[in-house]
């Protein structure tokens, strides 16, 4: 019997797999190091960390802002003692860990490398990436510190020492993935990444030698987002690979091919995800996953998915289990890895990666006649406001179709989601019992150690020295990450990223003349226009539902106070009582809903403001959204309640059902 005849566009081996992730992490360093020891036993091949929101933002857990937020969307790591219980019985040195963090990225790398060297590992041997980008998170996800300018230095003094002893170490992974989150254009992606590698490759420049800069070049990686439009999606990945080799060939100079290669990782879109019929969320994860995948020359070197469920709260272990299997399905079963680029010479993935080239570069001229991504945050913050309320109007108007949400809504009850445990819950012990072992860590470690340790830091941070070898000594005296953030802050400084949100109307009023009507005729009966503060309490930097909210209200003629994220309860109360609210709306996506209003509501009576209804937006079960309901919350938003036309009269109807009081 003979052979079956060779398919000539078959290759003669087949390709290694992707890196398969999940993004994980929650409550305590022990239950996410059960976690990731059970996912490394299901076939994933690397580590994605997720912190808690504290860790990102260099608080400790017993710090004001971080109550509600502990182990929250992430791990809370605190210390040396935290790593360590992170990764036991993991070792280092045979892992490749991606850890997604930015503003703490010098302090969390130090923590690692000090649990490696505890291992026995070789440092230069271990393989990974820190995120440590720190420019979108001004643009998208705000888990920000210090001013644009010391933070670019941070993330230079890692490159510069993983260089050094590091040299497999992925020193910065350029984010993309939250810009789109945000509402980014593909051209507006694609550019706004790239200058921001560009801001970072100037500034290392003059720390590396000239013969090692083509070397860093090429240890500088990607994170994309991949959404819906496959297709473009598609083209869009092969325009970054493209657009990353002419930068590095012409602009820095780079002649080998190896250190100007486009190497990304990616998870697909979330923002897409929906609440209703979240079934739907598999064939959209599924779907997604191909435009990173299918096209060879512009295949991803890492994904992790999310899971089908992420838009009503955290998932299970085997929700997580059902996205990796997806990909081993795709990696193993078909014959994918088995032939070269499906997509060379098709024409029309050629003029669809072209017109995106095109329009990339006229952005990236805009960016850089500004100085460069820096100078420019402010107006790329516009833009993605200004895109992300065009996308949502879309999808108002029905133009974007969302299969069940504003088309083909009739469905049948969903089994996947009914039931004691259909999404997983953070034990609200976990945080009494973080900041316990946070205490307990505290009192049995050398006082002495740790203050010369973090003297040492605030010398290295004021005088220009490297970052990191101060932080590795702090780590391993015992120093906290609130205490490594507090040493940051002092020298550098903090910052408040620009919210995008003008003052000024947009252009977007068509359509709105009866909600501005109903404004305008409350206005009136209140005697002067109806004022509208939107609050983001906690550390939640996912700030695009608030901003859309403040802007629209804004282009229905409501006095909007909005003054970006990470703001206490307190805060938002003074303000609410400073600008004469009628209506205060909060936003709050990272599962800290229900500690956040409780004092939130506790300070509205407190300060006698208990007829000003408060609304809240979030990722919220309808059984918190009841209880926020009896403490007087007046309504509750979800991710299904995406008209922001309806949420707009909402807000009218909530302040003419207040008995009128003199102004």
């Amino acid at each position: 019997m003979s052979d079956a005849p060779r398919d000539p566009g078959r290759e003669t081996r087949r390709d290694k797999p992707w890196l398969f992730r999940t993004y994980a992490g929650h409550s305590t360093a022990a239950a996410s190091n059960a976690l990731y020891r059970t996912n490394l036993s299901k076939g994933q091949t690397g580590l994605s960390v997720a912190f808690d929101l504290p860790t990102q933002t260099g608080y400790d857990s017993d710090h004001e802002l971080a109550r509600g937020e502990v182990g929250k969307v992430g791990v809370p790591i605190c210390h040396l003692g935290d790593m360590r219980m992170l990764f036991d019985q993991i070792p280092l040195e045979q892992m490749n860990t991606s850890m997604t963090i930015n503003a703490t990225a010098p302090w969390l790398l130090a923590l690692y490398v000090a649990v490696a060297e505890e291992q026995g590992a070789d440092i230069a041997r271990l393989q990974g990436t820190v995120q440590n980008d720190i420019i979108k998170e001004y643009l998208s996800r705000g888990t920000y510190i210090c001013p644009p300018k010391p933070s670019l230095r941070m993330i230079t003094d890692i490159a510069a020492w993983t260089r050094e002893h590091l040299p497999k170490w992925n020193p910065m992974n350029v984010c993309s993935y939250h810009l789109q989150e945000a509402g980014a254009t593909p051209e507006q992606e694609l550019a706004f990444a790239l200058a921001t590698a560009c801001a970072v490759l100037d500034d290392l420049k003059g720390k590396v030698a000239d013969e090692d800069f083509p070397t860093m070049v090429g240890r500088i990686s990607f994170f994309v987002n991949a959404g819906i439009r496959f297709v473009t999606e598609l083209c869009k990945m092969r325009a970054f690979t493209e657009l990353w080799d002419e930068i590095c060939r012409d602009r820095y100079g780079v002649e080998d091919a190896k250190y100007r290669r486009f190497r990304y990782g990616v998870q697909v879109n979330s923002l897409g995800l929906t609440e209703q019929q979240p079934e739907n969320n598999v064939y959209r994860i599924l779907i997604e996953m191909l435009a990173v995948t299918l096209s060879k020359n512009a295949r991803a070197r890492a994904v992790q998915l999310p899971a089908w469920n992420e838009a009503l709260g955290l998932p299970r272990p085997w929700d997580q289990q059902w996205s990796l299997r997806m990909q081993q399905v795709l990696a193993y079963e078909t014959d994918l890895l088995e032939y070269d680029d499906l997509f060379d010479g098709n024409p029309a993935i050629e003029r669809k990666v072209a017109a995106l080239k095109e329009g990339t570069r006229a952005e990236l001229a805009l960016i850089d006649g500004m100085g460069g991504a820096v100078e420019a945050i402010e107006y790329m913050k516009g833009r993605l406001v200004e895109s992300n309320a065009e996308r949502i109007g879309r999808i108002e108007k029905g133009e974007t179709v969302v299969v069940g949400v504003n088309r083909f809504t009739t469905t049948e009850p969903s089994p996947l989601t009914t039931g004691e445990g259909a999404i997983m819950v953070v034990d609200e012990a976990a945080e009494r019992n973080q900041i316990g072992r946070l205490q307990d860590w505290r009192s049995a470690r050398d006082d002495s150690a740790v203050r010369a340790a973090l003297a040492d830091l605030r010398a290295a941070a004021q005088g220009g020295a490297n970052i990191m070898p101060a932080s590795i000594a702090a780590a391993k005296a015992g120093a906290t990450t609130g205490e490594w953030g507090q040493v940051v802050r002092a020298a550098f400084g903090e910052y408040r990223a620009p919210t995008g949100v003008s003052r000024n109307p947009s252009n977007r009023t068509e359509g709105l003349e009866a909600i501005r009507e109903a404004v305008d005729a409350a206005s009136s009966r209140l005697g002067r226009r109806l004022s509208f503060v939107v609050g983001k309490p906690g550390l939640d930097g996912h700030s695009n539902g608030a901003e859309q909210i403040a802007a629209r209200a804004r282009d229905c003629g409501m006095e909007i106070h909005y003054e970006g994220i990470r703001l206490t309860p307190a805060e938002i109360v003074r303000a609410a009582r400073e600008q004469r609210a009628h209506v205060v709306g909060l936003s709050i996506l990272s599962g800290s809903h229900m500690p956040l209003m409780e004092e939130l509501m506790t300070r509205m009576r407190a300060e006698r403001l208990s007829e000003v209804p408060v609304i809240v937006g979030g990722i919220i079960p309808e059984e918190d959204a009841a209880h926020l309901r009896r403490l007087g919350v007046a309504a509750v938003y979800t991710p299904k309640d995406f008209e922001l036309n309806r949420i707009m009269m909402d807000i009218v109807g909530l302040v003419d059902a207040r008995p009128v009081a003199a102004e």
